[in-house]
């Protein structure tokens, strides 16, 4: 198990664009591996983005209890309606904000095999997927927060 460190605001490299994946090789691999150890070391993690753990690379690992999904060089192809949610970060410890996220949205995105797949995800994993990816470009759910709660 290989755990990484978690990075928390204001360190800097959650403020900037992620890389594309070039070839998913063994660095890749190891990468995928380390965020799902890290993710399942956090007991309320849903989601985790490679800035996160300081790597810029588009790079996104989900296990929302229904299955591990891995995704590099993800992307949104299609948003369809909207939500109200509530959403917190595991780069942002005891803090919570409310916020309007797509309803629907569908992904592209290659697997850990170099698969090009799509995902469409409704409801609490389309709130996550736009979390995730919205990480992947430096965006934070604080940019885009009516309100924040500190827990």
């Amino acid at each position: 198990m290989a755990l990484r460190e978690i990075r928390t605001y204001p360190d800097e490299v959650l403020r900037k664009k992620c890389r594309p994946v070039a070839q998913i090789d063994d660095r890749v691999l190891q990468l995928l591996a380390d965020m799902t150890d890290t993710l399942h070391d956090c007991p309320n993690g849903a989601a985790i983005a490679a800035p996160q753990v300081g790597v810029l690379r588009r790079v996104v690992v989900i296990d929302m209890g229904q299955g591990l999904i891995q995704l590099v060089n993800p992307e949104i192809i299609r948003a369809e309606g909207e939500q109200e949610v509530y959403e917190g970060c595991l780069s942002f410890p005891g803090q919570y904000g409310k916020l309007i996220r797509p309803a629907e949205v569908e992904v592209r995105a290659l697997n850990e095999k170099g698969e090009e797949f799509t995902l469409t995800g409704t409801g609490d994993l389309a709130k996550c997927l736009c979390h995730e990816l919205d990480h992947l470009d430096g965006v934070l759910f604080i940019d885009k927060a009516e309100e924040i709660e500190r827990l």
